[in-house]
């Protein structure tokens, strides 16, 4: 099966013990949404006639290609 890698956390931290309570930090967005969401105001403005979801296909693609080759280096 093509498993989707996302990359993990795009902001990780570590949990935090404030007032004697130990609080776990929330995954958040995954580094393959970040990438997505840095490439759409480009796919946006470079291909005007897709819709909004093939925009985000597209962009949710270079994504994964970004991810690929941070892999690869």
């Amino acid at each position: 099966m093509n498993e989707i890698k996302d990359g993990g956390p795009a902001f990780p931290c570590d949990e935090q013990i404030r007032d004697s309570m130990i609080y776990q930090p929330e995954p958040g967005m995954t580094l393959r949404d970040y990438f997505a969401a840095k490439l759409m105001p480009v796919v946006w403005n470079d291909h005007k006639p897709l819709n909004d979801y093939d925009c985000a296909l597209l962009a949710y693609r270079m994504a994964d290609a970004m991810l690929r080759a941070r892999g690869q280096s």
